[in-house]
């Protein structure tokens, strides 16, 4: 079975993300928006190996229609409208590995073409695994797109397309609005900046709220699992004279992670069995 888990520049109107979801069809598993980065994930799967493809080449189109980069504020990084469209092989077998890279170079070509989107791939769908943040970091000024045009879309932007492992994606908010200590921690704990292996992590505002988050992706959970990078980071803002107050996944968690935790930990992050990928595409099936 293969995963989409395509993330949008929209968090807000609930018009346009009804209308998103809606064009993903009976493939869409699981949504989530966040208001203050102006972004919202949805994890798209299905039985057939082409479901995930078929699901997010409708969601894009739907994503053409309604949204507008040149117009978008909002905390998180972005490169355009749909921004990132991981592929991820749910399984270890080098079939579904091969069929999340084919995917992700069949959609690139596709919205590239379709739309005139400039698409990057990255991770196990390039040939030196470029990542995430080195597309981010170095697009159109170090490395052209490897589809599409030379210049962004003057609406939609560009598209980083990827397939890799599973991951979490995991926010930890603090009792403080005070960003600089959201910074200083996200820094501490990042593998780039000497933190725990494979976790990205930056640190954010959230206006709404008033409060101070930091955001990880944890990339590696063979190195670093939810549950060790979650404890250090409260360790962290403990030492900082501030503490977390609430845990927040962002789209789903593979079960075989959510097993490795602790009841002491689900019990304090409030995360359950209900956040597994496994079990929203069972109850979808």
């Amino acid at each position: 079975m293969l995963e989409c888990v395509p993330n949008v520049s929209e968090g807000r109107d609930a018009v346009v993300l009804d209308a998103l979801a809606t064009a993903c069809g009976r493939s869409l598993v699981d949504r989530h928006e966040d208001p203050d980065h102006h972004r919202s994930v949805f994890t798209l799967a299905g039985p057939g190996p082409r479901d995930a493809e078929g699901a997010v080449r409708q969601l894009a189109r739907a994503v053409a229609r309604t949204i507008d980069i040149s117009e978008h504020r909002g905390e998180h990084p972005r490169l355009g409208a749909l921004d990132v469209v991981p592929f991820v092989a749910l399984g270890p077998s080098k079939v579904e590995h091969d069929q999340a890279v084919e995917s992700a170079h069949s959609f690139a070509r596709w919205w590239s073409a379709a739309y005139d989107v400039p698409c990057f791939v990255y991770d196990d769908a390039h040939p030196e695994r470029r990542d995430l943040p080195e597309v981010r970091r170095a697009a159109f000024r170090l490395h052209r797109p490897d589809y599409g045009p030379s210049l962004p879309h003057p609406t939609l932007g560009a598209t980083a397309v990827g397939a890799r492992k599973p991951l979490v994606a995991i926010n930890c908010v603090l009792a403080t609005g005070d960003v600089d200590i959201a910074n200083r921690v996200a820094r501490a704990v990042r593998e780039s900046s000497g933190g725990l292996r494979g976790v990205r992590a930056l640190g954010f505002h959230l206006a709404a709220v008033d409060r101070a988050q930091v955001s990880m992706n944890l990339v590696d959970l063979d190195r670093t699992g939810m549950q060790d990078a979650v404890l250090h980071v409260r360790d962290l803002a403990r030492a900082e004279h501030t503490d977390v107050t609430r845990v927040e996944l962002v789209g789903l968690v593979p079960r075989a992670e959510l097993d490795r935790c602790s009841e002491d930990f689900l019990a304090w992050s409030g995360l359950d069995a209900t956040q597994t990928v496994e079990a929203h595409i069972q109850s979808g099936l």
